[in-house]
């Protein structure tokens, strides 16, 4: 085995226990979870700074680990400040230890080999790259509130209710906060758009470039702008709206992780 490979399976390893104990009843924010949560987030910290000692990677597996380590680091931060983000762990950490195993596996099976950047990034590409990569672990966080606001819904029109539903936030508390988390993301995305836009005109002299991540990227933030719209002016929420949420998940996920697919697979033969 690879070093490399040794490295993402100790990263994934590391995300396990949080994992596992996620899907059991929850105690509360309790020391233990908390230290779960910080082994969960060295684990893929490490990897990805030992990783880029060679300079920036672009594969999918790197891009997978970076959703993970920045999603983790969203969720606990927002669980620190409010009371009902750490329930929805019982869905998002093992999620997340999915994403983790893609990107375990990927390493394992991929042919390609990962490209190192080692130049010295520009300030406008690191806030780039720093806003997209947050905007997407706030759409992903979003989406998974709205997948749990989709199950609470299903189990009170069915008047069944599992443990493990139980262990979610309840529909109210989902539909808050996918709005909540939406509506950072919109700010956040539009930031995303105007570094974006700032960097094309620095290396091009054009504003925009009309390809497939920049189209994908606009049509997140125009179908999200609807979502908020529809829902304070007619309060759209529960599954129709975790519906639309997981659609512009879909989006932007076609716009990051989708491209390092076309570049790793497609490209690469």
């Amino acid at each position: 085995m690879s070093d490399t490979f040794l490295l993402n399976l100790s990263a994934l390893i590391a995300v396990l226990p949080l994992a596992v104990t996620s899907t059991r009843a929850p105690a509360g924010k309790t020391a233990k979870f908390w230290l779960l949560m910080v082994v969960a987030i060295v684990g893929p910290g490490l990897l990805l700074i030992i990783g880029s000692q060679d300079g920036w990677h672009t594969d999918l597996s790197t891009a997978l680990w970076i959703t993970v380590t920045a999603s983790l680091v969203l969720f606990a931060a927002i669980s620190a400040v409010t009371g009902e983000m750490w329930r929805l762990g019982a869905l998002f950490a093992p999620y997340m230890f999915l994403l983790a195993s893609g990107a375990v596996v990927w390493t394992y099976l991929s042919s390609a080999q990962s490209t190192a950047h080692p130049e010295i990034i520009s300030g406008w590409v690191t806030m780039h790259i720093v806003v997209s990569v947050a905007t997407y672990a706030l759409v992903t966080l979003a989406a998974v509130a709205g997948l749990a606001a989709a199950l609470q819904a299903r189990a009170l029109k069915a008047k069944t209710q599992t443990p493990w539903i139980r262990h979610l936030p309840s529909l109210a508390d989902c539909d808050h906060l996918v709005m909540r988390l939406l509506i950072t993301g919109e700010a956040v995305l539009a930031i995303g758009m105007i570094s974006g836009m700032a960097l094309q005109y620095s290396e091009t002299q054009t504003v925009i470039a009309l390809n497939h991540k920049s189209i994908l990227a606009l049509a997140a933030f125009v179908v999200i702008g609807c979502l908020l719209a529809a829902h304070f002016k007619s309060g759209l929420r529960g599954r129709k709206a975790a519906r639309v949420v997981l659609f512009v998940y879909l989006l932007l996920t076609l716009s990051y992780p989708g491209v390092k697919i076309v570049t790793d697979v497609i490209l690469a033969e």
